[in-house]
């Protein structure tokens, strides 16, 4: 059959629809295009809560969609860490991960239902700091030493804002290092524990910064050492744990932003570049850095590398003590 010049146009149509259809699936794939919900697995309260809501108000104005905290807390923030795992890998349902969720629970939990490594897309690590070992104001405990020689006697107990927590298992790993027995207190989360550590309820807490300092200012609680490599610019006077009793003791806390495996890389960076934006604000990233935090925003496959390091040197601490939890 012989073709006309007049039918060449239509011969040309599939291939003109062929091209137009990833321009029209890049548009319907544009991120955000409905609410964003930023699982934190805890309750209200604690620096990540705060991280997550700073950010929330942030991204909704800056792109026009709504950002909404969810807080699913439970079993140490594995509760709302397993939620985010399994949900759809489109960028609409991303988790506030920290140090316990997304890298000690896989070594402490016996039945955890994700894999902190491999079941997660990381998208960046935001916060960053070490602990304040603090007790409460009663305890005739002055200094760390002071503090190593009460818990010989085998009564000292420590608050914890959940099982598996970055508080808890350093609070382990001191006792290790220290040679002596300490007693959790497992709370809910930071507030209640805050309350009852000023009460005397509770006499120690390995403790976030965001959620002590006013504490630590106010003489309500009272600093004993911090958990860093370094003495801390706002608690100059406070010494590290090391240069106290225990060379060698460092951890740190950290918080990163999680989406759910398999999620696409070009949405990732996408994620990451608003998140990156917004950690700019003055609201947000020098907020805590004013409050202690080391702010960063690292690349998702920097994150990745350090999620699964930060696996492994928990795991060691959790096989160490022994400790496992179902």
């Amino acid at each position: 059959m012989k073709l006309t010049r007049r039918a060449l146009p239509w011969l040309a149509a599939p291939t003109l629809i062929t091209t137009l259809v990833p321009a029209v699936a890049l548009a319907q794939a544009a991120w955000p295009n409905r609410p964003v919900r930023i699982v934190v697995p805890f309750p209200p309260g604690g620096s990540t809560d705060v991280l997550a809501r700073r950010l929330a108000d942030r991204l909704s104005q800056a792109l026009g969609q709504t950002f909404l905290v969810e807080n699913r807390a439970g079993a140490g923030g594995t509760t709302g860490a397993d939620h985010v795992s399994k949900a759809a890998a489109d960028g609409h349902t991303l988790l506030m991960g920290v140090t316990g969720s997304n890298a000690i629970a896989q070594s402490l939990y016996a039945n955890l239902p994700y894999d902190t490594v491999r079941g997660f897309a990381p998208v960046a690590r935001m916060l960053s700091a070490p602990l304040v070992l603090v007790v409460t104001p009663g305890l005739p405990v002055r200094d760390l030493p002071g503090y190593v020689a009460a818990s010989r006697t085998g009564t000292m107990n420590y608050a914890t804002p959940g099982n598996g927590t970055a508080m808890h298992l350093t609070a382990v790993m001191f006792a290790q290092a220290a040679g002596v027995a300490l007693t959790q207190i497992p709370y809910r989360g930071s507030a209640q524990l805050m309350v009852d550590l000023v009460a005397g309820t509770v006499a120690s807490a390995f403790a976030d910064l965001l959620v002590v300092l006013p504490q630590i200012a106010a003489g309500t609680v009272r600093a004993l050492a911090v958990t860093g490599t370094a003495r801390h610019p706002l608690l100059p006077e406070v010494p590290t744990v090391a240069e106290a009793g225990l060379p060698g003791f460092q951890a740190i806390s950290w918080q990163g932003l999680f989406a759910p495996p398999a999620t696409p890389a070009a949405l990732l960076e996408q994620v990451h570049a608003a998140f990156a934006r917004a950690m700019q604000a003055e609201e947000i990233g020098p907020f805590f850095a004013r409050q202690g935090f080391t702010v960063e925003t690292t690349t998702p496959a920097e994150f990745a590398a350090f999620v699964a390091a930060e696996t492994a040197r928990w795991g060691a601490v959790v096989r160490a003590a022994d400790l496992r939890l179902d």
